[in-house]
């Protein structure tokens, strides 16, 4: 079966076909960066990057673009967020941007996140989302009101055809910006005027002011993908309104679709409540981090479909945590029996067939709809038979360990992104590895008082020893930090 994608826009599933066959275009709404990103921004980036790490798998190239909101996206109130992060903390904006965004890439890293190609920022386009504003009242879509414009949605025939919403539903006190100054309460703002107070501002054709939330995106996107391209990708709460906005001032500036395929990642709740300061239960990826292995976290958020809701509890996190020690402990065992001269242990093992059905049956799975909890059973069911044939065999040979090195490599590693990075674990492989054979020693020469004692305090650090036919192996604690 070829890459189905079920694409929100036509509320189905369908076959992926780029634009152009091995070259892909994506872009996906990036974080507004005035605090910590929490962990629903993990759950949703975690997996906008296993659709761009499967789609370079099977041998596309991808560009991918996300983008940094850091000027013009409005609460409720009209207030900038970046403004209110800036008055909070009592600083500069561009501090807190600086700040926050380095904040959110060190988060993307630890969990393995693969950096997008491009990441524009807001600020470093407002010459291009002026001009975007400047074609649109050309063209009749949008006004402006002393000095701020605004789009006009009854001009947008098809205006709600990715949320389901049409302009008759629509009610003031949705999120769309209200203002008696607009024609229609569902007319949405292009270009704000700056308020003598205001810090964030630019010099436009309609005064002083600053860009709309939504414009910057349109304007980013058709920069670097075109004015129509394949993927757009973003959470399920930005389909109303962002994504509803921007597909109406896309389509209206350049008469050509927008994205061919919308893909959305569901909502993350705590304990079953969504997320919010005000109840106290948001919980920024820095304290996660500092809580759970990195490895652990994305391993709890590949767990569910990525459309689909997931819940954050420690019950889960804990389950999370040992449901990644199965999977990843027969292929650290592998690494580690490489890496060790076969001699002549090595006892020839035929897991081909075995290996090479796995790899189909995971690329069936991920080519349905990127089914990452279904590529994870075929991955479960294949570690099943690697640990047997690790009981059963002191040492398999070599030809056998690199298959299946190789396959957790390419699949569990590279897909998945779920393998500890080489340089963790070279440095556990050295510490462990070392107070293991100062044990065997001593256990050699029986001071089991000296043995007993390294395998206790190394437990008390989350890494428990296991005595066995090929010698002793080892194993990381999920519960402990990976700091």
């Amino acid at each position: 079966m070829d890459l189905q994608v079920y694409n929100t826009l036509t509320r189905r599933k369908e076959p992926f076909a780029p634009l152009e066959p091995g070259h892909v275009g994506m872009y996906v709404c990036g974080p507004t960066v005035y605090d910590h990103a929490h962990i629903g921004h993990g759950k949703l980036y975690v997996s906008m990057d296993i659709i761009v790490r499967y789609l370079r798998f099977t041998g596309n190239q991808v560009l991918y673009v996300q983008n940094i909101t850091d000027v013009g996206h409005l609460l409720d109130s009209g207030e900038d967020r970046i403004l209110k992060g800036a008055r909070r903390e009592k600083t500069e904006p561009m501090q807190i941007v600086e700040r926050y965004m380095r904040s959110y890439m060190d988060d993307m890293d630890a969990l393995h996140n693969l950096r997008p190609d491009i990441m524009p920022r807001a600020t470093g386009h407002v010459p291009e989302q002026i001009a975007a504003v400047e074609q649109l009242i050309e063209k009749g879509h949008a006004y402006e009101v002393e000095g701020s414009v605004y789009f006009d949605v009854s001009s947008s025939p098809n205006y709600g055809k990715l949320s389901g919403r049409r302009i008759q539903e629509l009610e003031v006190g949705t999120r769309v910006d209200f203002r008696e100054e607009k024609r229609s309460p569902q007319d949405f703002a292009l270009w704000k005027r700056a308020d003598s107070e205001h810090i964030m501002r630019w010099r436009s054709p309609w005064g002083e002011g600053f860009p709309g939330w939504h414009i910057e995106c349109s304007a980013m996107a058709e920069k670097y993908l075109g004015s129509n391209f394949d993927i757009h990708g973003g959470g399920l709460d930005n389909i109303f309104p962002h994504n509803e906005c921007e597909i109406a001032q896309s389509e209206a500036m350049s008469g050509m679709p927008y994205a061919n395929y919308w893909l959305h990642a569901g909502t993350l709740t705590v304990e079953g409540v969504k997320m919010s300061k005000s109840l106290g239960n948001s919980i920024t990826l820095h304290k996660a981090l500092q809580q759970y292995p990195p490895e652990v976290l994305r391993f709890f958020m590949l767990s569910s479909h990525y459309r689909s809701p997931i819940d954050y509890s420690d019950e889960a996190l804990a389950a999370a945590g040992r449901g990644w020690e199965r999977l990843v402990a027969p292929a650290l065992e592998v690494q580690r029996a490489l890496q060790q001269p076969e001699g002549d242990k090595g006892v020839t093992v035929n897991l081909t067939e075995s290996i090479e059905s796995a790899r189909s049956n995971f690329i069936s799975a991920m080519n349905d709809d990127f089914n990452a909890p279904g590529a994870l059973a075929v991955l479960f069911d294949f570690t099943k038979q690697v640990n047997t044939m690790l009981a059963e065999h002191a040492r398999p040979d070599d030809g056998t360990l690199h298959l299946i090195n190789s396959l957790y490599r390419d699949l569990a590693g590279d897909v998945l992104g779920l393998l500890p990075t080489l340089s963790r674990e070279s440095r556990e492989d050295k510490l462990v590895g070392l107070l293991a054979d100062i044990r065997s020693e001593a256990r050699a020469r029986e001071d089991f008082n000296t043995s007993d004692k390294i395998r206790d305090q190394l437990r008390q650090t989350g890494v428990t020893l296991e005595d066995g036919k090929s010698g002793t192996t080892w194993k990381i604690d999920a519960q402990s930090s990976s700091d």
